[in-house]
């Protein structure tokens, strides 16, 4: 996660006035910050039994020099339902060890963060339009079928429906964000509250 090196130099300042000044004991409060994420798993699952459709993405360096970078296209079958899972992973810690699950994280803290879609028109019967992500204040969205909420009864989006239409096309797109919304998520948030932790966009083929 992005949080070690903000957190150092909190306790170093802390440490620094305990020596001069005497202040007190007290832990500082951890930065709300966002994840890090170095590679994201799309896996689309066919409601009734087949095989999954999995796509990836990967940042290996994380913050470093290279950019994420999409794996291959979204291949989905016509008039097919399917369940979105999202696996998000920080590979700069070594699995098993607490920040390698991100998918874990978001859910845990569900109440500051939400996925966000957009995609091309006439890919899907459901959800119809064009996603919820805003391109500017004055722009309307469409809904998504969230299939997970948070403690508060509001979407998250590890989990959700999709109906692929009955016309095969080929070079859409479909494009996944994730806001960071710490004590902005509510009923009418949208895709400009809060901070970006991903925004990617795939390649989505229909045949």
């Amino acid at each position: 996660m992005k949080t070690s090196l903000k957190l150092i130099f909190p306790a170093i300042i802390c440490c620094s006035l305990i020596l001069f000044s005497g202040c007190e004991n007290d832990d500082p409060e951890p930065e709300n910050v966002p994840e890090l994420i170095t590679k994201i798993t799309l896996k689309f699952s066919p409601v009734g039994g087949g095989d999954v459709i999995t796509t990836t993405a990967t940042d290996p360096d994380g913050e470093g020099v290279q950019d994420i970078q999409v794996d291959g296209p979204i291949n989905l079958a016509k008039e097919k339902q399917y369940t979105l899972t999202l696996e998000l992973i920080n590979g700069l810690y070594q699995q098993g060890q607490d920040g390698y699950d991100v998918s874990k994280e978001v859910e845990e803290e569900g109440e500051e963060h939400q996925f966000f879609f957009s995609f091309s028109e006439g890919i899907f019967s459901s959800p119809t339009g064009t996603g919820n992500i805003k391109d500017n204040a004055s722009s309307t969205v469409g809904t998504i079928n969230y299939l997970d909420e948070d403690v508060n009864g509001r979407p998250i989006g590890l989990s959700t429906s999709w109906t692929t239409a009955g016309v095969a096309t080929t070079g859409k797109s479909f494009r996944v964000i994730l806001k960071h919304q710490p004590e902005l998520k509510s009923n009418t948030s949208t895709s400009l509250d809060g901070e970006s932790d991903l925004d990617i966009t795939f390649v989505v083929n229909v045949n």
